[in-house]
């Protein structure tokens, strides 16, 4: 929203530095330490609002201060447009480069996402409108901002209380009801969803060797590289101990198992510096057993497709670890 204002009251440049500072201070007081808020992604999202704000500089750099009028509204409108319009492509084209995804809903969001982005663009105009023309009526159209603002806010406390706290991504109970209710989804959109089930092989030794508050940032590292490796739309939660779980919606086995892969792969690649009694210390090493299901064939409940994965990860570990396995494949 203070982006778009930005781009329709202020000079290029200051508009550009506002959207770094709007970043920059949701970073340092909401997202950072969640494993699905990487330094990365955020940085990838603030430099996509710089370039939308370019974008639709472009069409605000004509102007001879902020129109008005019907003519002035539908120019208004066209900046909007083209603001949404490059910030959805560079979103959209990251999405699919780092998951490969196609659908409409992967790429672009939800209609609930949408309409969030319409809204903020409506108090946008509607705050630069005010400070040029009514100064004297930007309060009341700060109230419905801070009304947008708190209910977000409550929605990121609620999703800070789903969250692990040793590892940033959902806790067990958070991880089942955001489960359930995408299966609920899945059976009546007759799709298909993907569960993974993964164990840290010979977790114990890490403890034993590099002591228990180093295991507990290898742990949080193991996290965010699970985060960072499955699809921006997954949800992945920590199911007790070593042990954590993926819900991949609309996902097919053929789909499923490259992703288990990768993330295989990526856990094989950690490094990762703890602090020991004898000084700083690298663990490498590390590996991963997955098990698979997919709804429907391996369950249509939640609790039967995580009796097949977790079948199919102990399979894994007596099949050697370091592998994934599907019980359907098998």
């Amino acid at each position: 929203m203070w982006t778009f204002a930005g781009v329709l009251v202020l000079p290029s440049g200051l508009a550009l530095a506002l959207g770094l500072l709007i970043y920059l201070h949701l970073w340092l007081r909401v997202w950072r330490g969640m494993s699905h808020r990487p330094a990365y992604r955020v940085v990838y999202c603030a430099a996509a609002i710089v370039l939308s704000c370019l974008a639709s500089g472009v069409i605000v750099a004509g102007w001879n201060g902020l129109p008005v009028g019907f003519t002035g509204s539908l120019r208004i409108v066209e900046a909007a447009a083209v603001f949404t319009a490059a910030n959805a492509f560079i979103v959209a084209l990251s999405v699919y480069l780092h998951t490969g995804a196609r659908s409409p809903r992967s790429l672009f969001g939800s209609g609930d996402d949408n309409l969030l982005e319409v809204t903020t663009l409506v108090l946008g105009t509607s705050t630069a409108l005010g400070i040029v023309h009514a100064p004297a009526l930007v309060p009341f159209v700060l109230l419905p901002v801070l009304v947008l603002h708190r209910s977000v806010l409550v929605r990121q406390l609620e999703i800070a209380a789903n969250i692990d706290g040793k590892t940033g991504v959902l806790n067990a109970h958070a991880w089942h009801l955001l489960s359930e209710r995408e299966l609920s989804s899945a059976a009546r959109a007759k799709s298909k969803l993907g569960v993974l089930m993964l164990d840290l092989d010979h977790f114990k030794q890490v403890n034993d060797v590099y002591g228990h508050l180093a295991g507990d940032v290898v742990l949080k590292v193991v996290a965010t590289t699970i985060s960072e490796h499955v699809r921006d739309y997954d949800s992945v939660g920590r199911f007790g101990g070593e042990e954590f779980v993926v819900l991949l919606p609309g996902a097919t086995e053929t789909e499923v198992i490259p992703v288990a892969e990768r993330v295989r792969q990526a856990v094989m690649d950690i490094e990762v510096e703890v602090g020991t009694a004898s000084g700083p210390r690298t663990v490498r090493g590390l590996s991963v057993s997955i098990g698979v299901a997919v709804y429907p064939s391996g369950g249509t409940v939640l609790e039967r497709l995580l009796h097949v994965a977790d079948s199919a990860l102990y399979q894994a570990k007596r099949n050697g670890r370091n592998r994934v396995v599907s019980l359907a494949a098998a």
